[in-house]
């Protein structure tokens, strides 16, 4: 089927700047400034968000990937989970069904700076899914697509208000339609709360003692709690880095059957990595 997308806006219209005949010097003059003054639209059209020039930014979503389960996210009527296929990117997507009157509406409030501008986009499949923000303090925005074939990106941008210091992202499908999938969701610009820089930056404290949760012959599931001022942690299997999340668990794949692993997590923030939590020994199933 060939891919439709829509965004939803109230927005108006840019009104066009018109030229001006001028003698061949003149022209030449206006002709350079018009260039540049191009490639400044351009650059807020194609990447202007703000904050320097070509600086990368980071991905406001939490749990993006849904690598750490649902963490992160709330979706209306137990709709959704995470499943190991199909995905787009890692080992995880969202899956949510709509059931009845539920439209399998997937949540997550992001924290975020005023007037300022957002990007924000997604990996969808299935039919009829929807990609969107409110709480924007300007226009909120969605964005969908009818469905087709594999995954299809959806995108859409909006600026904040004067006063808005937080946006809800949601994701959701259609009454009466099959289960849809999302994966790798990005808010892209200037993260919220700037405030007063810490004029001593410290890591986190380092997590409690991880707990063990699901096992099978190739894999076994982390849990822990939070840890203050942490944004990620690291989850180390026998000395060695296993993997980062944002989330406060993890699952470790790829283990050999009947076999003891020694696993420690440790905290992460701007400001560096925490000491690694006390280990804990998980034994994988045996196959068969």
């Amino acid at each position: 089927m060939e891919r439709r997308t829509r965004t939803d806006t109230t927005g108006g219209g840019r009104d066009a700047a018109p030229g001006a005949r001028r003698t061949s010097r003149a022209r030449t003059r206006i002709v350079a400034a018009l260039g540049a003054g191009a490639v400044a639209v351009g650059a807020v059209a194609f990447g202007g968000l703000s904050g320097s020039a070509g600086a990368a930014e980071p991905n406001l979503v939490q749990n993006g990937g849904f690598e750490s389960g649902l963490s992160g996210w709330t979706c209306s009527a137990g709709s959704g989970t995470a499943v190991s296929s199909p995905v787009h990117g890692g080992t995880a997507a969202l899956k949510a069904t709509p059931a009845g009157s539920d439209n399998a509406k997937c949540t997550q409030t992001v924290a975020v700076q005023p007037d300022s501008q957002y990007e924000l986009s997604a990996w969808v499949q299935g039919s009829y899914v929807y990609l969107g923000a409110s709480g924007t303090g300007t226009t909120d925005v969605s964005t969908w697509t009818p469905g087709g074939s594999g995954w299809q990106q959806l995108r859409t941008s909006f600026t904040t208000g004067p006063d808005t210091t937080s946006v809800t992202v949601h994701t959701h499908g259609w009454y009466g339609q099959s289960a849809y999938h999302v994966d790798d969701v990005s808010l892209a610009g200037p993260g919220g709360d700037p405030g007063e820089p810490d004029p001593d930056p410290q890591p986190p404290a380092a997590p409690a003692t991880p707990a063990v949760g699901a096992t099978t012959s190739s894999s076994v599931t982390l849990n822990w709690n939070a840890v203050d001022g942490a944004t990620g942690y690291t989850v180390y299997q026998d000395g060695t880095k296993a993997l980062s999340v944002q989330g406060t668990s993890a699952t470790v794949t790829g283990l050999a059957a009947a076999t003891s692993y020694e696993f420690r997590v440790s905290a992460v923030n701007g400001a560096g990595e925490s000491a690694k939590s006390a280990p804990v020994t998980a034994t994988t199933d045996r196959t068969g």
